[in-house]
């Protein structure tokens, strides 16, 4: 499948971020919006496939096809730009800064979430008929995710809190090594195979994604769910993209770009 050297994906990484950076605001936000959209739709596919089937392992296999489909196209995740733009930084690219890094990240976020926040209000109208009955099945399940995801964390306190940060860490590990997967092949099967592998497995686990739960809980909310808009913030969205960032980096750019970029001295026999 056209298999590239991971020195030579990792520097295409490194390319990347660089160019993410220097992107301008308004590509930024309109990639960044498709990014959260095609996500949200992939999110609704696997809900709507796990209700009609009762098998969540199938909407897990399937769940990655909106994540291919959205890095083929080249548009962008908040999870994939975590990872991707400090390692510019650290590579030393001239005219990398942190407020470069951090403008991108904050552009990518705003994209992500007025993209998933259109379909969580298309989706919703959909779901109830315009807003004139109760939501339907799906509906129902997307609004009971909600409440889960939120309220089920906080009745816990700070273990919960450390439980939702851990699993926004593993999301991002496995997220990211599809974001990785996009690049180690040149032919479109190759990266379609490599991106999809740890994006079903993110999903089937339910690890927390801040993309996937921009659409989550705000049509949660728009269907009733019984949570606030502060319940979402504090206790999911925030810990989430802490953990998403921390977990991206940690098990992702920083040591694919330490051991395949600055690679340690070779060692020598005495």
């Amino acid at each position: 499948m056209a298999y590239l050297a991971p020195s030579e994906f990792v520097t295409k990484m490194v390319d990347a971020g660089e160019s993410k950076i220097f992107m301008s605001s308004r590509d930024t936000v309109i990639r960044a919006y498709m990014a959260g959209a095609i996500l949200a739709l992939a999110a609704v596919f696997a809900v709507t496939v796990t209700v009609q089937t009762g098998f969540p392992i199938i909407g897990a296999i399937l769940f990655p096809v909106g994540f291919c489909m959205l890095y083929l196209l080249g548009f962008d995740l908040l999870t994939g730009v975590f990872v991707l733009t400090p390692l510019a930084w650290l590579d030393k690219r001239p005219g990398v800064t942190i407020g470069g890094i951090l403008r991108n990240w904050g552009l990518v976020f705003l994209g992500n979430f007025a993209g998933a926040l259109t379909v969580a209000v298309l989706m919703s109208v959909v779901f109830t008929f315009g807003f004139s009955t109760a939501p339907d099945k799906v509906g129902a399940v997307i609004a009971g995710i909600g409440e889960g995801r939120t309220l089920g964390y906080a009745k816990y306190g700070a273990a919960g809190m450390l439980t939702l940060f851990i699993r926004g860490m593993l999301c991002n590990w496995m997220v990211s090594t599809g974001v990785v997967g996009a690049m180690i092949s040149t032919t479109v099967s190759g990266k379609v195979i490599a991106m999809w592998m740890p994006i079903m497995l993110f999903f089937g686990m339910t690890f927390e994604h801040s993309v996937v739960n921009m659409f989550l809980f705000p049509s949660g909310l728009l269907m009733g769910g019984k949570f606030s808009i502060m319940d979402y913030m504090i206790w999911n969205e925030i810990p989430t993209v802490a953990g998403n960032l921390v977990g991206g980096l940690a098990f992702t750019g920083l040591t694919l770009y330490a051991t395949h970029v600055r690679t340690a001295p070779r060692r020598t026999l005495a």
